[in-house]
């Protein structure tokens, strides 16, 4: 979501029969971060009436939900809109309609082994959020889901929460002048006989559904008069669904001429990221113009960019990298709670600097990563809390520099830590491992530490756990009998000190270049005699010449 390298050397056969091998089948008994214990939706699906004009919506939603505890209680949660009727294995259910929860009972588990239920839910009403219900500068009427962070359950029953993800189904029966996009695989597009009330409008039924589990703030449909640009199959053979990746921009009529535009880098981007990370995890990418609160919002095969991107002539690669590097980051892989947000955000955010590295080069890159680590050292919320946020209540204010850009960072520091090699090899670990399922940020560092054999703890709890950053001022000075470089290097008082690598570059007055590299340790005041041996005073010395630590950093000489 935007706010308003090296391949695998497996087979891609080899390496699809291992994704499929070690994703877990379900949410694990005792994980605090799952909002109902013993239940896991396993599949929507979502039938539809749209109306002609207006917010009021019609709605069936069909439920496959497994119990793998005794609970006798299944809790839905739904803002506002009127329920007619539940029903649990096709019997109606005397349900309990609270204002934002249906909660449903269910009979006693009589087996100790887990069994799976059929929930259905009639229900109706306006919609005031999650489903973006509006006319557009033409005066026609569109609609887009529009879910994050918990936004879904204005429109949709659902356990509405990061945890539990399920496959779905769409059923859409809207004005055959609107065209119908959603998640996963088009199953049909038909005419109905019927028409929309007085106004006479012929109506159209169309119907996605998904292959692969997803959480309900991506589950999404749009429903406007979009016009349809065709990338093509991209990415061949780096897909879970052969022969490729179907790719497609959707625009308002009179913005066709804008594309493919930036668009022309789509099919270079997936097919980078799917030989960076795994074979692209969904049926299709779709490209929209949409409404959106965000600038961008990852919606699983499904991408909304915000309406003024497309309108402004504002669309940039930058933003399309992001958006589809949380294919993988956030989508396929997804945080298990709010708190760990940066495991999306941060990856996606790195992930777009790493395309800016592949298309650009390596001083653009690094000119990237400046800016971002100045946007940090800036930020507040840098200052003040942590990247795992997990005492923050309003979940909006989570869209901060910390999920983004220091998580970035910190994946761009571990990258220096480790190794190109070990790095890209841990991110496909940790991507094979909990791909379809979801993580938390002791499973990427579990991950790294296995595939790197090192202890990590102290470098994840530095950077991810407690606020801020090293503030280094380092003072040297020439001693001309040893023809050496003595320095103090010193971390100011107002954060806890921090270890870490860093590179010193020694320049003489004649252009010549020594470098060094140091292993701080976390103590107020290092003193460090560099080993190369200087023929005359140093013109300058400086500090991380290749961009690879947040710190706020100055160099100067001892007079």
């Amino acid at each position: 979501m935007e706010r308003d390298i090296n391949n695998t050397t497996l087979p891609w056969s080899l390496f699809l029969a291992l994704l499929l091998l070690c994703a877990p089948l379900y949410p694990q008994e005792g994980d605090p971060h799952i909002d109902q214990p013993g239940i896991d939706v396993l599949h929507y699906t979502f039938t539809l009436d749209l109306p002609d004009t207006g917010r009021f919506i019609q709605g069936y939603a069909e439920l496959s939900v497994r119990r793998y505890r005794p609970v006798e209680k299944l809790t839905l949660d739904l803002i506002t809109l009127r329920v007619d009727t539940v029903w649990v294995n096709s019997k109606p259910v005397r349900f309990l309609r609270g204002s934002a929860t249906i909660s449903i009972p269910l009979k006693k588990l009589t087996r100790p082994s887990a069994d799976t239920l059929q929930v259905s839910v009639k229900y109706s009403g306006w919609v005031h959020d999650g489903l973006m219900i509006q006319t557009d500068e033409a005066g026609r009427w569109t609609g887009f889901g529009d879910n994050w962070p918990n936004r879904g359950r204005y429109w949709l029953p659902s356990v509405d929460y990061p945890s539990d993800k399920a496959t779905v189904t769409w059923n859409v029966r809207a004005p055959s002048d609107r065209k119908v996009i959603a998640n996963g695989a088009l199953l049909e597009e038909r005419r109905l006989a019927e028409t929309m009330g007085l106004s006479g409008k012929p109506r159209t039924l169309t119907r996605w559904s998904t292959s692969r589990p997803i959480p309900v703030y991506l589950m999404v449909i749009a429903a406007a008069p979009l016009t349809s640009f065709d990338l093509g199959l991209t990415a061949e053979g780096l897909s879970e669904f052969p022969p490729g990746v179907r790719q497609t921009v959707y625009v308002a009529p009179e913005i066709r001429d804008y594309v493919p535009g930036p668009f022309v880098s789509a099919g270079a981007i997936v097919e980078f990221f799917a030989g960076t990370v795994g074979p692209f995890p969904y049926e299709k990418l779709a490209h929209l113009q949409s409404t959106t609160r965000y600038g961008g919002m990852e919606n699983a095969s499904a991408i909304f960019y915000n309406d003024n991107a497309f309108r402004e002539r504002q669309m940039t690669a930058g933003l399309i990298a992001h958006e589809t590097a949380h294919q993988w980051f956030g989508d396929a892989v997804t945080p298990r709670s709010w708190g760990h947000l940066w495991l999306s955000e941060g990856f996606a955010t790195y992930f777009e600097k790493l395309w800016v590295q592949k298309s650009s080069g390596d001083l653009a890159f690094k000119e990237e990563m400046n800016k971002l680590r100045d946007e940090i050292l800036q930020a507040r919320e840098s200052h003040d809390r942590p990247v795992i946020d997990s005492l923050q209540s309003n979940l909006f204010d989570l869209l901060n520099v910390n999920s983004y850009q220091k998580g970035a960072w910190t994946l761009h520091m571990l990258r220096s830590l480790l190794g190109d090699s070990m790095f890209f090899s841990g991110i496909r670990s940790y991507y094979t491992r909990f791909r379809h399922y979801t993580a938390v940020t002791d499973n990427l560092r579990e991950e790294f530490e296995r595939i790197s054999g090192k202890e990590l703890g102290w470098f994840f709890d530095q950077w991810l756990r407690r606020p801020g950053y090293p503030i280094v001022a380092a003072r040297w000075k020439y001693d001309k009998k040893e023809r050496r470089v003595e320095l103090e290097i010193a971390q100011g008082k107002r954060f806890p000190p921090y270890r870490f690598p860093l590179t010193v570059e020694v320049l003489t007055g004649t252009g010549q270049s020594w470098r060094a590299s140091l292993e701080i340790p976390a103590q107020r005041l290092v003193k460090v005699t560099l080993s190369m041996e200087i023929e005359s005073s140093p013109a300058g010395v400086y500090l991380d010449p290749d961009v690879r630590l947040l710190a706020s950093m100055k160099s100067e000489p001892v007079e």
